[in-house]
């Protein structure tokens, strides 16, 4: 079964809502955890599940995500399998870009509409989760449906922003609403109470799409030939409803949508909990990403508390209490930094260029001494001089300066940024 299996990972488009963090890279290549992009979560989860044939739909800044994937996942000449970016392009066909998710799939099914595949596996890339794939594509094949959709069980509360299945006793989906409102009435689509009992769903009523699909290579053919069908939740899915075997699969793990900067700040910091919701280390699912073959961190005079440190750093007196350290992250002494996020650096600064900067003025990369980081994200590379005080808080209107934004109530510093010595933010 693993070999008939293809899976189709969607980069999604320009990432607005993730802004400045994909102002220079695709949503797939955002940082994630310290060491980790969020493109390796679906890749994992396939690899583990045994799916290994994986296509990853993308147009935007993808040079860092084809870099990763191509010195990432790398398979063995004794072992079939690949990960392939399919990029956007013009063909005699088609000269414009992907209008959605459903017109991405479209424009690249010529690469795994054939007769060795017998279902597609539909995933996005953008989300924090664990799961087997296998189990869905069970599913999928013991109920006979043409398409299953995997969804995740909310309240009345957790519906709004997400596509709402609607389904019978035996768990076909019967209507689906898109995005419902604060005040839509959706009684009509609560879970019937005989199979709320069966899945144990309690006061999670609503089955919310996790934008995880599996269609029978005949069914996606079908509904990709819809006229104006652009997007999987908003076209597709209400469409073959009423066409088609339409199937939901309940998953009750967890799993994060990391589609703004609030849901990013928030997946990022839970993982310092004492009990995460998430674990990236499991002995039978581990999450893979690029081998650097750093040196491990150096902590000296430092007072940590609830904090993830990657390789390559040199922490030196400062005090870190709940904040996911990335890579190469030089923080310089008597700075306090508090639930923050900071991504690292892509390169070691040699003495030459570290004191060729500091001749014109720029501090070097990472955190000066004396600073204090509250609420702040900082991208890769970024230049915060000594003395800087950067406070979010929530509720904090958004505001826009030279190498930051604040979005959420949290304070990005942009990829690259210099931020000079005594800023006030």
């Amino acid at each position: 079964m693993s070999e008939r299996v293809v899976t189709v990972i969607l980069g999604g488009g320009r990432g607005t809502r993730l802004y400045p963090l994909t102002a220079l890279r695709a949503k797939p290549a955002v940082p994630l955890a310290g060491k980790y992009r969020l493109i390796d979560i679906p890749v994992s989860n396939s690899i583990n599940s045994g799916y290994r044939n994986v296509y990853v739909l993308t147009q935007f800044l993808s040079a860092s995500l084809n870099r990763h994937i191509g010195r990432t996942f790398q398979f063995d000449v004794f072992s079939k399998g690949f990960v392939e970016v399919l990029a956007a392009e013009q063909t005699d066909h088609t000269e414009d870009w992907y209008q959605g998710t459903a017109d991405a799939v479209r424009k690249q099914i010529h690469h795994f509409d054939r007769p060795s595949f017998d279902h597609v596996l539909i995933l996005s890339g953008d989300h924090l989760y664990r799961m087997d794939y296998r189990d869905l594509v069970m599913r999928h094949e013991a109920s006979g449906a043409d398409v299953t959709v995997a969804t995740f069980p909310v309240d009345r509360k957790g519906c709004t922003g997400f596509g709402i299945m609607g389904v019978d006793a035996d768990g076909r989906i019967r209507a689906f609403t898109e995005k419902p409102g604060d005040d839509d009435d959706l009684s009509h689509i609560e879970v019937p109470d005989r199979l709320a009992a069966a899945w144990s769903l309690g006061d999670r009523r609503y089955l919310a799409s996790m934008g995880v699909y599996v269609f029978r290579r005949e069914a996606l053919r079908a509904g990709l030939a819809l006229p104006g069908a652009l997007d999987f939740g908003r076209d597709i899915l209400p469409a073959m409803v009423e066409s088609h075997r339409v199937v939901a699969h309940r998953f009750d793990d967890y799993w994060a949508d990391i589609g703004t900067i609030d849901a990013f700040f928030e997946a990022n910091l839970g993982l310092c909990e004492d009990e995460p919701p998430f674990r990236f280390w499991d002995d039978q699912a581990p999450i893979y990403t690029r081998r650097r073959m750093l040196p491990a961190s150096k902590v000296i005079d430092a007072h940590l508390e609830r904090t993830i440190i990657s390789e390559g750093c040199i922490v030196q007196g400062a005090t870190l209490d709940r904040c996911v350290v990335g890579l190469r992250t030089r923080i310089g002494a008597g700075s306090s930094i508090r639930d923050s996020v900071i991504m690292g650096a892509d390169f070691y600064e040699s003495p030459v260029r570290r004191s060729g900067n500091r001749e014109a003025g720029r501090p070097d990369v990472g955190i000066g001494q004396g600073c204090v980081l509250e609420r702040v994200i900082v991208d890769k590379n970024a230049r915060i001089g000594e003395g800087c005080v950067l406070r979010g808080k929530p509720g904090r209107p958004d505001e826009e300066g030279d190498g930051w934004v604040v979005r959420d109530g949290i304070i990005v510093i942009e990829k690259n940024a210099v931020i000079p010595a005594g800023t006030v933010i």
